[in-house]
């Protein structure tokens, strides 16, 4: 039988550890892709900027993580009672996207808003960037694997029934 406080000890860790592993790899990725040295731009004052900014390349990062990470934590977890992939995780893996989505486009626009265009050094925009991936990393893998534990509770209360 599936405890479910024993369990939320386990969820945690296994999303400090997805958060932290996304940190730094998408930190370190963001550190060699952009490692030519210099300042780069955190945000622009004009939204509609053709420059490259690392809240505008945290966005599509956030986005993906969350889709991935969904799918990924869905796969690995092998719990009774877990339903389908298509469509139940599947529309939850867009669900996580779109606020995923959301949390890091508010961010952005308001820092703008508040802080207008800003300079940052590469080193401070891995940091920020891994910051932003890690945060996004660890919540969707305790949503993801939150909501797989609900489906398994509720599968193993209908089987105890008579």
């Amino acid at each position: 039988m599936i405890d479910h406080e024993m369990n939320q000890s386990h969820i945690k860790k296994d999303s400090i550890m997805a958060g932290v592993i996304n940190a730094t790899i998408n930190g370190l990725i963001y550190w060699f892709t952009n490692a030519q040295g210099g300042n780069v731009l955190l945000t622009s004052d004009m939204i509609s900027s053709t420059e490259h900014t690392v809240m505008a390349g945290a966005v599509p990062l956030a986005v993906s993580l969350a889709f991935i990470l969904t799918s990924i934590s869905y796969f690995i977890w092998k719990l009774p009672g877990k339903p389908a992939y298509f469509p139940v995780f599947f529309r939850m893996a867009l669900k996580h996207s779109i606020f995923a989505f959301g949390l890091v486009v508010i961010f952005a626009v308001l820092l703008q808003r508040f802080a207008g265009s800003v300079h940052v050094s590469t080193l401070i925009a891995s940091v920020i960037t891994g910051f932003i991936a890690g945060i996004a990393g660890g919540t969707i893998t305790f949503l993801t694997i939150s909501e797989l534990l609900n489906y398994s509770l509720r599968d193993v209360k209908q089987s105890d029934k008579p």
